[in-house]
């Protein structure tokens, strides 16, 4: 069974940075595409970044572009999410996905595996 544990997360000031990790465990990855989306209060879960496992393609969301910059460690099995310049707008809980589909994707439903979130809040 695929598992995901994701950590880094915290309460910051803007402007300020943090890096996410996400831990993939119980599966082979070499075929995957991992995602990150978050939810913020009383809003739906949205796009946030997304990478192969087995190339340096991504891809992220407009509202992150050259602010965050989502990675891989192949040899630890981990994603990373390094959000810099954050915003009080980027409070959020941020999860990790992964999906198998192979494709780049933006969609929530094409991730068949999430973990439990990591709570980032951004204070002004």
């Amino acid at each position: 069974q695929v598992q995901l544990v994701e950590s880094g997360g915290g309460s910051v000031q803007a402007g300020e940075s943090l890096r996410l990790s996400c831990a993939a465990s119980g599966g082979t990855f070499s075929s995957t595409v991992m995602g990150w989306f978050r939810q913020a209060p009383g809003k739906e879960r949205e796009f946030v970044a997304t990478i192969k496992w087995t190339s340096r393609v991504t891809a992220h969301a407009d509202s992150v572009k050259g602010r965050f910059t989502i990675s891989r460690d192949n040899t630890k099995n981990t994603v990373y999410l390094q959000l810099n310049s954050l915003k009080p707008e980027d409070t959020a809980v941020y999860y990790c996905a992964a999906n198998y589909v192979g494709l780049l994707s933006m969609r929530l439903n094409d991730y068949d595996y999430w973990g439990q979130g990591t709570q980032v809040t951004v204070s002004s």
